[in-house]
Parts: C-alpha cells; structure tokens; sequence
C-alpha cells in the first residue's frame, strides 16, 4: 500500500510561495524565507508550521500554475497598498467569488473618500476581520457601513459582530499566527472586542444631504 499523502519541506520563497512538483502555493508571508512541512494529498495541499495549519489549497493540475490566497498578503500589501489592484491573488479572489460585489462597492468609496492609498488600507483592514468574523457576517458588516455611507473599518467592524451575534456565529476557526507561535490580533480586532454591542437604530444623513442642497443652491 502506498500513503495517500507525501510530506515534503521546501522554502517559502520572496513571493510567500511553496512550490511543489513545479506548482506554486501561498502561505502567509511572514513565513518567508522559512522551510515549512507541506503535505501533498490526493486533491489538497496543506501547509504547517509545526502543528498548525498556515496554508490550505485545492491542489494545482496544471504544471507552473499559482494558487494565490489574498489572505496571506495582507500585511505586506498594508504597506504597500499600491500593489493590489495589479495582485494576482485579488484577481483568483475575484474569480472564486471570495472578493465579492460588497468588497469592490467599499473600495471604490474608500479610494473616492481617502485616496488610492488610504481607501486601500481602510479595505486591507475590512478583510482582516475575515480572520476572526465569518464571510457572511463581514459583508453584512460592510453593507450596513455602506448604508449611512460610512468607509470606516471599525464601523464595518461593528456592524459585522452585531451580524454575528443574530446569526449566532461570532468566529471562524483558522487563526491567524505568528512566526513566534503567538495568534496575531489586529488593531480592529482589538476595539471590535472592546467595544459593547450596539442595539441603537443606524442614524440618518438626510439631514446632511438637506445642508450640503442648500449650500450648493
């Protein structure tokens, strides 16, 4: 009987890739540089540090092929914030429906509201509450933000636990570590688990589209 799995340990390369029988599969970036233990199955790639699961794919038929999990770029890009309309990874994140319409409406307010720069940081830190809030719950978030016309991730933040909270589901499993071995906590998941929850109605603007309609007349 042959395993249905091999164990390999190639190195993280500068783009956080694993590249197994010439295929190429992301982990988190922090993790460049690094050997990790890779686990080849019959349909799945799993990648470890030690004990703990820092990268999971469908595996690649296609020799050459890149599968590219926008997840594991994030703080790389949150320095760089210029790099991700052009990312490979946001354009697999599209295709697989994981960047969804939600994602693209808060972007394209954000960028309008604070710049390429500044709109692409504010959605950097929206998608690092896929982390510890579920898809569903977040883009409830973010559709509740856009709603009174707000771009600010700790509104997103808000709104998504309060989603939560109705549905049940406050986290997904998977955290997030660090190369110590500690989970890495956001700054917006740090005021998310400070703040109360919020059971006051979402406020008006009309009021200021009425001021904004008088000064222009």
């Amino acid at each position: 009987m042959f395993p249905t799995w091999l164990t390999l340990t190639p190195r993280v390369d500068r783009y956080a890739r694993v590249t197994v029988r010439q295929r190429h599969y992301s982990v988190l970036a922090r993790f460049i540089g690094r050997r990790v233990r890779v686990q080849l199955g019959a349909s799945t790639v799993t990648a470890f540090d030690g004990r703990i699961v820092i990268a999971r794919h469908e595996r690649l038929i296609v020799k050459g092929g890149q599968s590219l999990t926008l997840d594991h770029y994030l703080e790389v890009l949150q320095r760089k914030p210029g790099a991700l309309p052009g990312a490979t990874a946001l354009v697999q994140a599209r295709a697989s429906g994981v960047f969804t319409p939600a994602h693209e409406a808060f972007w394209a307010a954000a960028r309008k509201a604070h710049g390429d720069g500044g709109g692409t940081r504010a959605l950097i830190e929206v998608l690092l509450l896929h982390r510890h809030l579920a898809a569903p719950d977040v883009v409830a978030g973010i559709t509740a933000a856009l709603a009174v016309g707000s771009v600010n991730p700790d509104v997103v933040a808000v709104e998504a636990r309060k989603a939560a909270q109705q549905r049940g589901t406050q986290t997904q499993p998977a955290q997030p570590v660090s190369a110590s071995g500690d989970r890495v906590v956001s700054l917006t998941e740090r005021r998310l688990a400070e703040l109360p929850a919020d059971a006051r109605p979402l406020p008006s603007v009309s009021q200021y589209d009425e001021l904004l309609t008088r000064e222009s007349s």
